[in-house]
């Protein structure tokens, strides 16, 4: 069986562009992980504002121009090197691939935004357990009552991602993933998740619920899957999203986004 957490990048997209669907928390620890928004160029401005009057959620990391298929982060195919695709028309999903060569147009334009996977390394490196992880499945993500600030055609909630964390350690987990900005940076809120207008833990909006057990609080870290919320509310014509939790697993070193 091959161990995921051996894997260089190139070994990681090998499998997927041969069909393999699976989350990719724990893969290929060291190297950066993004999530995938590909839109007309039409949109692409209106998104790249969207991005930067909301960089917690949207933390660009690179963007191709319209056609492209590779980034200067990314040397495969993001047509066919992530685990699983979400296609929207209209904002509403119509199709969940493992590529996207038949969707493919010519004036895309795509996004590689920041994702939280990538600081799971350093969180678990200085004793903060990641319960995903622990159980083999995807990262519990929730829509909030939060607003993103609106740009152009685009507007929706901010998502999160949670991690259950013991209160002795939430200080670590902020000080740890602080130092990522650009991957999400530290948590935007800690504690009752009422407040952020979630109503169950046990329902998230994407991903897999996890325990949150006596003596952990849940820990929100905003999430690189706002993007394809702002979509699902904006409704453009056409986007290409990565499926959550299934990411583009990059060229550039985890420590690449590290801050002093």
């Amino acid at each position: 069986m091959v161990d995921p957490a051996r894997l260089t990048p190139q070994q990681a997209r090998a499998l997927f562009r041969g069909g393999l669907v699976t989350p990719t928390s724990g893969w290929s620890p060291g190297w950066a992980q993004a999530n995938l928004l590909a839109l007309p160029k039409e949109q692409a401005y209106d998104f790249l504002l969207f991005a930067q009057r909301n960089p917690r959620p949207c933390p660009v990391l690179d963007v191709t121009e319209a056609g492209e298929v590779s980034a200067s982060i990314f040397e495969g195919d993001l047509r066919t090197d992530l685990p699983a695709y979400r296609v929207y028309e209209n904002g509403e999903p119509v199709a969940e691939v493992t590529d996207v060569l038949s969707y493919w147009r010519d004036d895309l334009v795509c996004f590689l935004i920041g994702c939280s996977f990538t600081f799971e390394a350093a969180l678990l490196e200085a004793g903060v357990p990641v319960r995903h992880i622990e159980s083999g499945t995807n990262v519990p993500m929730y829509r909030t009552n939060l607003p993103c600030r609106p740009a152009g055609e685009l507007s929706g909630p901010v998502v999160v991602s949670m991690r259950p964390v013991p209160a002795e350690l939430v200080a670590t987990a902020v000080r740890v993933t602080s130092r990522y900005p650009a991957v999400h940076g530290a948590p935007i809120h800690v504690g009752d998740p009422g407040a952020i207008g979630i109503a169950d833990l046990d329902r998230p909006d994407f991903g897999d619920p996890v325990e949150v057990r006596p003596g952990e609080l849940p820990v929100f870290w905003a999430c690189g899957v706002t993007p394809q919320a702002a979509v699902m509310r904006s409704r453009p014509p056409f986007a290409i999203g990565h499926a959550p939790g299934h990411m583009a697993i990059t060229d550039a070193r985890d420590s690449a986004y590290l801050v002093p």
